[in-house]
């Protein structure tokens, strides 16, 4: 599979790739498009078969090597896997597939929570393949092995996001009892590991309270694909208004409906693009 890959080369001009298992990489699109305004996005949301988070390693990693390939074919210069799940099971074997820059939502996370905690005491919170996994607990404590983490699993909130209920007392309610064991621990820095979970973070914070700092994955992924890029020479040097591209596998008229929560503004033409086209 890899032999097609090597040694080609891709220009600055070329698009990136982006990719999820449905809408929630849109928070990772939607900080993108604020400080990359010039550079031309194509999204992916595999909406035939989310949700990750419930699925196998293997599962996992079968998806995201469909996608990826499809993306790369298109001619994108980077590819962003904005799905934690995602990134916690199948990034590594990414990067080893394609010659052009894979980067994953975990990474840049961690090491900004490390930069801001005072107390080396952390929690993330995510879907449950992503917390059982163990990447994030891995990551943090391989760049300071002294830290303590705290994972919670909060499989109630992509749901309640996508079904438009951002600020209602339920899921504030939901929300305490999600983050209650964390802030019992006296954690001084909670990772956002789900690319929804921005979208309620308002509530969060009033769960949390001011003592306790918010890493925001969707915006600090966005920040390493902008580093990356110029490290690479890659930043697209037209200043065009680019032309964004969504495509997903399957129902393109809810995936419509729902991205106007994301984006702040409508989406039409969105492409569905059947899985037997995915190699």
């Amino acid at each position: 599979m890899t032999a097609q890959f090597i040694n080609e080369e891709r220009g600055a001009s070329q698009p990136i790739g982006v990719f999820d298992s449905g809408l929630g990489g849109l928070t990772v699109f939607r900080q993108l498009q604020i400080l990359l305004p010039h550079e031309t996005l194509v999204y992916f949301g595999d909406t035939a078969r989310v949700p990750y988070g419930s699925k196998g390693k293997a599962t996992v990693q079968k998806f995201a090597r469909q996608i990826a390939n499809y993306l790369y074919e298109k001619g994108v210069k980077a590819i962003v896997v904005a799905c934690n799940t995602a990134s916690s099971m199948a990034l590594e074997q990414l990067q080893e597939l394609f010659p052009i820059p894979v980067i994953g939502v975990l990474v840049p996370a961690a090491r900004v929570a490390l930069q801001i905690s005072q107390t080396n005491r952390i929690g993330v919170i995510g879907t449950t393949a992503t917390i059982a996994s163990g990447k994030f607990q891995e990551t943090l404590q391989a760049q300071k092995p002294a830290v303590a983490v705290f994972a919670q699993a909060c499989p109630l909130f992509v749901p309640l996001i996508e079904e438009g209920w951002l600020d209602t007392p339920v899921t504030e309610e939901i929300a305490r009892i999600y983050l209650s064991p964390l802030i019992a621990k006296q954690i001084d820095t909670l990772i956002l590991g789900c690319t929804h979970y921005p979208l309620i973070k308002p509530v969060i914070k009033r769960v949390v309270g001011s003592g306790i700092q918010i890493v925001d994955t969707a915006l600090e992924t966005a920040r390493e694909v902008k580093t990356i890029l110029s490290t690479q020479s890659l930043l697209n040097p037209q200043k065009d208004t680019p032309s964004h591209q969504f495509i997903v596998s399957d129902f393109p008229q809810k995936f419509e409906e729902i991205a106007m929560r994301f984006l702040g503004t409508p989406l039409s033409n969105v492409e569905r693009v059947a899985l037997d086209e995915c190699p």
